[in-house]
């Protein structure tokens, strides 16, 4: 798994596989981009909205039998990447 950044503590991923199967286990399809650091990052699901509310219930499923755990890279804060959201 290839963990960029987490943004509001959900994980950015540098490729869009680990991003949709990430997202698979909160019944979300599809994905978005963020930049960071100038780095293109993809977030599993379509509007960074839903994934925030889709993660207040935990995962509902898991993807190929393993929940993906993610640990956030710090806990003093969100990552801003200035781009992509779709808030």
């Amino acid at each position: 798994m290839s963990l960029i950044a987490h943004i509001d503590n959900v994980p950015l991923f540098s490729t869009i596989q680990e991003a949709e199967a990430w997202a698979d286990q909160y019944n979300l399809k599809g994905y978005h981009e963020h930049n960071v650091l100038g780095q293109i990052g993809y977030m599993g699901g379509e509007k960074h909205m839903d994934i925030v509310t889709a993660m207040i219930g935990g995962p509902v499923r898991t993807s190929g039998g393993v929940t993906i755990q993610t640990t956030p890279v710090s806990t003093s804060g969100s990552v801003s990447g200035g781009g992509g959201g779709g808030y």
